[in-house]
């Protein structure tokens, strides 16, 4: 199983012992969204995962981070001139939805919106993070 089923089965709440089945095939492109079961606002929630390599690629993902998205940026292999600014734009963007956002690995990041707790399990994660008592 690849990390970013991982992280997807993370953020879907499967248990990750269980193989990532595809949910249906169509000749459509699919697009970079899982999505949650209906919330009980009636919101239906999802998550976006993108792969930035120039900065007008960011209002796309602020975009969907307001439409309550779960949003993971991959910015492995970017400038790192360019991962400083997109971190930045988005910690305010997350900022201003009262959101939360965690680093998951080198160059990896989740953003989530209000609501939506996150929790590390990995003590060398949480305490990069600033997270204490974990």
């Amino acid at each position: 199983m690849g990390m970013w089923a991982k992280v997807k089965d993370f953020l879907a709440g499967n248990d990750l012992d269980d193989d990532y089945d595809d949910v249906g095939a169509s000749d459509e492109p699919r697009k970079n969204v899982v999505l949650f079961p209906e919330s009980k606002s009636g919101r239906c929630r999802g998550v976006s995962i993108f792969h930035p390599r120039r900065f007008d690629e960011v209002t796309e993902i602020a975009d969907n981070l307001r439409a309550a998205r779960h949003i993971v940026v991959n910015l492995v292999g970017a400038d790192r001139a360019l991962c400083q600014r997109i971190v930045d734009f988005l910690s305010g963007v997350v900022y201003t939805v009262d959101g939360k956002m965690q680093r998951l690995g080198e160059g990896i990041y989740l953003f989530v919106p209000a609501n939506v707790p996150v929790t590390a399990h990995d003590n060398e994660m949480a305490a990069a993070a600033g997270y204490e008592g974990y």
